[in-house]
């Protein structure tokens, strides 16, 4: 059950987009709605559909559900396959939840690029203007972090069981293989080590992590065999 909040007056929504400042901008937005002790939204908005993402975008978002969860946010909302403009998802999101104070991260990468130069605020500004705008600015060093892909481009594979219990990546078509899925190797190694991400029986998307072709993982679901 969700804390009830001192006010309802005010209500903040945190826009996160892929990198290493999303966790930081969800927990400003977390102590400034613990001071005013207002609900506190956090949105999300790609082009993509979600079983679309790669292995880096998934791995962000899952993260920020869970730290969603730690600090008790009212709803994570994901806005995937959005055909509009980020910002009029936004302001969508922004009605819907009567938010009052959005936040935004000053992080010149992909889509948010035009945060740095003031036409994405502008925007904002212009289709919400009843809303406050606030604009934290991200360290340099979390920004170099971010700097190139940690995963080569994915490629098609296949998970398979074997008679020890092992799951493992394979990447030949066999009546053994259990899932399909998208192999993200990781940059710099020379072995099949990355993330392996596929759709269970139950149209769950996975993820799991992937050392020397073995699934690192436990799975949570196991496939049925018979």
């Amino acid at each position: 059950m969700k804390k009830i909040r001192g006010r309802m007056d005010e209500s903040i929504l945190v826009c996160v987009y892929y990198g290493p400042n999303g966790e930081r901008l969800i927990k400003r937005g977390h102590k400034l709605a613990q001071i005013m002790d207002c609900p506190l939204y956090v949105l999300t908005v790609d082009a993509l559909p979600y079983d679309e993402f790669d292995a880096e975008k998934s791995g962000y978002v899952e993260r920020w559900k869970e730290l969603c969860e730690e600090l008790d946010v009212e709803d994570f909302i994901i806005r995937d396959n959005e055909k509009r403009t980020s910002v009029k998802a936004i302001a969508e999101v922004a009605h819907n939840h009567n938010i009052t104070q959005i936040i935004v991260g000053q992080s010149p990468q992909n889509r948010w690029e035009e945060i740095t130069k003031g036409s994405f605020v502008n925007v904002l500004l212009r289709e919400m203007s009843f809303i406050d705008i606030h604009i934290v600015s991200i360290d340099r060093t979390l920004k170099s972090a971010d700097e190139g892909a940690a995963f080569e481009k994915g490629v098609r594979g296949f998970l398979q069981k074997d008679e020890d219990n092992t799951y493992r990546l394979s990447f030949a078509r066999s009546k053994d293989n259990l899932y399909e899925g998208i192999f993200y190797k990781e940059i710099g190694t020379d072995f099949n080590n990355g993330v392996f991400k596929f759709v269970n029986h139950k149209g769950k998307t996975c993820q799991v992590h992937v050392t020397k072709d073995v699934i690192a993982d436990e799975l949570k679901e196991p496939p049925n065999v018979k």
